[in-house]
């Protein structure tokens, strides 16, 4: 039965944000109607930014190079050092690949 209740659960977290994002996107539109306002900041083609697969290419290879130095650097933790392996591994492998995707972010912003 937990299962199902986590599925469920996360189907409706996934369609209560895709709700909430394209019914704000309208409202704001609309609102820029309403005022007489153009709506061409939605769609500015002038704006060159990286390519998608660049980005995602760049915020993978920093995140597998987070854990695999997390990997690494708990094994150091868990051997040299004597702290539990139910410590060391998942604590640093989470905190490399954070850091790891917070660098991936702002190199992207430096493609842009």
């Amino acid at each position: 039965m937990e299962p199902v209740i986590v599925f469920v659960s996360l189907f409706f977290a996934i369609f209560a944000i895709a709700y909430l994002h394209y019914s704000t996107r309208n409202k704001e539109r609309l609102a820029l109607i309403e005022k007489g306002a153009d709506a061409s900041i939605f769609f500015n083609k002038d704006q060159k930014t990286a390519p998608v697969w660049k980005i995602f290419l760049l915020n993978l290879s920093l995140l597998l190079i987070g854990v695999g130095v997390g990997i690494f650097l708990a094994s150091f933790m868990h051997y040299q050092l004597n702290l539990e392996r139910s410590v060391a591994y998942p604590g640093t492998i989470f905190l490399l690949s954070g850091i790891g995707l917070f660098i991936g972010f702002h190199l992207s912003k430096k493609l842009d």
